[in-house]
Formats: C-alpha cells, structure tokens, sequence
C-alpha cells in the first residue's frame, strides 16, 4: 500500500494543498510536496492512513500531517478525490465522522500505532465509540467535535516538540485556571523533532464566539441612525470589560504556572529590532507601508525606553483576538494558545510583555466595528459610528484588565502598547496580502491612525 500512496500524494497535492483552509501557504505557489512517511492506523476497511508530507514553496518548506481514508463502498459524499496505481480510491479522512471514532478510542485506550502514541490525562476517562464531526469554519487547524463533550484539535502544519497550545492549556489547568477548556488528552509523535499532532479537550457545547457576539453588536449600532453605541440595546462594553477581566485573569495564572521575571536589559531592544525586520519584511510586499515607514520606526524606536515600565515577562496568548475567546454561562473561556501561526515556533515559546495580548485584543476590537465597511462605498456617517464603536469597547476592555491584573492600566504603559499593537498591525497586512486582499485597507488605515 505504501508506495501507490507516495506517488499519488506527490502527483495531487500541490494542486490539492492550496485549495484547504488549513494551508498556511497560500501566498506563493507549492514548487513540491514530497511525503515522507506513511503508517496505516487501520488497514481493515474502512482504512485510515496517516501521511507527513513536507511541502516546498521556492525557498520555504513546511512539514503537514494529512489523514487519509479509503471505504470498499463509500457514502457519495466520500467519493475519492484520488486514485492510486493499485486503483485504491482514497479521500481527506477528517470529513468521515465514523472514521474519526479511531482517534478518540485510541486515546482513550492510550494505544500506539508505529511511532504515533495516544494520550489521555491521568484524572480522565474517555466515552468511547462518539463519532468525530469536523468543523468547517476552521483555519489553520481541523478541529472534531465528538457528540456533546469533546473537541479534538488535528495541528495540520506541524513544529518540533510540544505543541504550545498543549503545553500552556496544561499548565493552566494545573493552576485551577477557570478560563480555558480543560485538556484531556492528546496525539504525539516519537519520530524526529516529536511534534504535537493533536490535542483533545472538553467541548463547550453552550459557548458563543466573541467575534460573532461583537459583529453583531455593531451591525446593531449601523441599523440605528440615531443612538449611540451606549444606547443600542446590543451594546458590547459589558461583555468587553468581563472579558477584559478574563484575559488579565489568565495572564496571573500564566505567570503563576509558569513563571514571569523583570525585562532584562536588551530584550526590549531586541523585540523592537524584530519590529524593524517585520516590518522590512512585510513592506516588500505590500509597497503602500512605505509612505509610513519613517512614522512607524519612530514609534517603534520610542519603545526602547519603556524597559523600566514595570511590566514583567511570562508566558502569554500570543495571538490573542476576539475569534480566539468564546462566551459560555459561567463567562469568557480562551482557546487556542499556539501564538501566530507564521511565527517560528522558539518565539511562541518565549516569555513575553502580556502587553502583547492587549494590543491584540485591541486591534480585534478595531477590526469587528470595521470590517461590515470592507466593500462598501464610504460612508462618513457609519465610519465614525464604527470609531464610536471601537473606542467605547478598547476602553471597556481595559477598564475590566486593570481591575484584576497586577500590573494595573495597560494604558499607563501608552508607549510600549502603542508599538506592541502597531506591531500587531503590521502583521496584519502581511495576512490580509496573503488570503483577504479587500481587507487590507483595515490594518492600512489603522497603522495610518496610530504613527499619527
């Protein structure tokens, strides 16, 4: 079985790759994807197959895990997407929810296949026999739900060791973290650099997603002509402000998990000279930077100052936005804590100003009232509705932090915030260059507003 499906993984996928939503690649064509290990998991029918293909893109390469399965007669909605020499057909397994019962029942036996192990954690026992439905909304990952309980998370592009989100919503739970989802187990491999390849945790059936609870508080605002955003009855500063709370909640549980220690001299220096080098990066990509460049650095460059601020370094989020937090009965959970998905993974795992998490919260604030604009002819009236917006909840957010964080205001800190989220909006045109062009004018038009 193992070489027909080399050879057709290498003959499909680089047409195939650039067409998933998980495919951090999208920018620039795939030159070569070439898999380098195949381990059958079931090889009764149906069959389920585990691939790691490393993907080229001129000077670039990455490692992928893709599942593959194969039925003697498949649903119609499973029919093959590929074929191989022996006339195997074979389709992207995640999209067979009773397939994907192997997964979780290999966890909870903790069983091995090869060099792939299945974990659960010590204090859980596991329902077997739930059948894993994927969630189509995902992006750079493939998630699963299992029934009503459980959420498991396929980790498609991979990095060397653990994971950073296994590794943070562990530790967080050994805490008693009482914003996070609890981890039950997890999916490791023992070969090479012994990458994460999936982590499960409890799924929160009654949760909402903050992003769709801030959209529509502001499409609430736009229908209204005369009320201001204090006045709508789908006003989100309440919820900004708990999850304002939240988020300082999980930083003192982060730093008491994991640590967090004063800025030593240099780092600063060395974060703000990773600024520069982003955004060299980025503006040659994306030439409209360059009128705002010298703005820019001098924001930047003022941040050299700010290493007596007070503020320590811990772990933290690390790509922390309103899509990441979910709204359930008892308040607001954070999920996914794998920092950004282009970062190399050393600078996920490095302490860092929880500063960084508020500019990305505010900068997701920035995005939700503006984003209703994206195509739309301009309207002086909804733009200034949209800063109302924006302002009443990056205010409410920050009210909410400084009440519970020990290290007070984030706004006392201007200087170093200021950068940190021109910083965040700089990676935000690079991203928006490379999968949403008509939303580039959003980040545009807000690092135009903080140089200022």
């Amino acid at each position: 079985m193992t070489e027909p499906v080399l050879r057709m993984l290498a003959e499909q996928l680089p047409t195939w790759l650039p067409t998933q939503r998980w495919f951090g690649g999208k920018d620039r064509p795939v030159t070569e994807a070439r898999p380098v290990r195949v381990i059958a998991l079931s090889d009764k029918d149906p069959r389920l197959v585990h691939a790691l293909v490393e993907v080229m893109q001129d000077d670039r390469k990455a490692v992928y895990q893709l599942l593959l399965g194969s039925r003697e007669q498949p649903p119609e909605h499973l029919a093959g997407v590929w074929v191989d020499s022996d006339g195997t057909h074979w389709y992207e397994a995640t999209a067979d929810p009773e397939l994907m019962t192997f997964l979780l029942d290999a966890m909870a036996e903790q069983g091995s296949t090869g060099p792939i192990s299945f974990h659960r954690e010590d204090d859980v026992d596991l329902d077997e026999g739930l059948r894993g439905r994927a969630v189509t909304s995902e992006q750079s990952n493939t998630s699963l739900i299992y029934g009503q309980q459980y959420i498991l998370k396929l980790f498609r592009k991979l990095s060397a060791g653990p994971n950073p989100d296994l590794r943070i919503h562990r530790a967080l739970h050994s805490v008693g973290c009482e914003h996070i989802a609890q981890p039950l187990g997890w999916i490791s491999d023992e070969d090479g650099d012994r990458p994460t390849l999936g982590m499960l945790q409890q799924f929160l059936a009654d949760a909402a997603d903050g992003w769709a609870m801030a959209t529509t508080s502001v499409r609430d605002l736009m229908a209204e002509g005369d009320l201001h955003a204090d006045e709508v009855g789908g006003d989100f500063a309440g919820e900004a402000r708990r999850l304002g709370a939240a988020v300082a909640a999980v930083h003192a549980d982060l730093a008491r998990a994991l640590d967090s220690r004063p800025i030593e001299p240099g780092e600063l220096d060395a974060a703000v000279d990773a600024m520069h080098r982003r955004l060299d990066s980025v503006m040659a990509a994306v030439p409209d930077l360059a009128d705002l460049a010298d703005a820019i650095r001098q924001v930047f460059d003022q941040a050299r100052g700010a290493a007596d601020s007070g503020v320590p370094i811990q772990h933290v989020h690390g790509d922390l936005h309103l899509g990441q937090v979910l709204r359930t009965v008892n308040g607001w959970v954070l999920i996914d804590f794998e920092g950004e998905p282009a970062a190399p993974v050393s600078e996920r795992l490095a302490p860092r100003s929880p500063l960084r998490d508020v500019a990305g919260m505010l900068r997701s604030f920035d995005y939700a009232a503006h984003q209703l604009l994206v195509g739309q002819q301009e309207d002086h009236q909804l733009a200034v509705r949209a800063q109302e917006w924006t302002s009443r909840n990056r205010g409410a957010f920050c009210d909410g932090y400084a009440e519970i964080s020990p290290n007070g205001d984030p706004r006392d800190h201007e200087v170093l915030l200021r950068a940190l989220e021109l910083d965040k909006a700089i990676y935000e045109v690079a991203y928006e260059q490379a999968n949403r062009p008509d939303w580039l004018q959003i980040p545009l038009t807000s690092i135009a507003r903080i140089a200022s």
